[in-house]
């Protein structure tokens, strides 16, 4: 089993930043694949980047030269830097890690409000 915790959230006014951390505990393996999500009300869940055992990173197309995400592998933490923020990132953000392809661990989700 994985535990997931995330912490960073907030209300932040346009144009600013927020970095949100995600801590894993329990069964977790180098190969493990993490990201963050995110879902705004009434909308489904979607992808918001995510980054592979080597490092290489995804990211949707409406936070990619905003966000970045990034890891620390010794304390098993897994960051959303995001910059320009703009309303429509408004959402609760899960964490989230892969493991074997197969399972996955889902953080307690934190919000992010974007507002003015």
């Amino acid at each position: 089993q994985v535990q997931l915790v995330e912490s960073g959230g907030g209300l932040v006014q346009p144009g600013g930043s927020l970095r949100l951390s995600c801590v894993a505990s329990g069964i977790i393996f180098s190969t493990d694949v993490m990201g963050w999500y995110r879902q705004a009300p009434g909308k489904r869940r979607e992808l918001v980047a995510t980054m592979s055992a080597g490092a290489d990173t995804n990211y949707a197309d409406s936070v990619k030269g905003r966000f970045t995400i990034s890891r620390d592998s010794a304390k098993n933490t897994v960051f959303l830097q995001m910059n320009s923020l703009k309303p429509e990132d408004t959402a609760v953000y899960y964490c989230h890690r892969k493991q074997w392809g197969l399972y996955d661990y889902w953080g307690q989700g934190t919000q992010v409000t974007v507002s003015s």
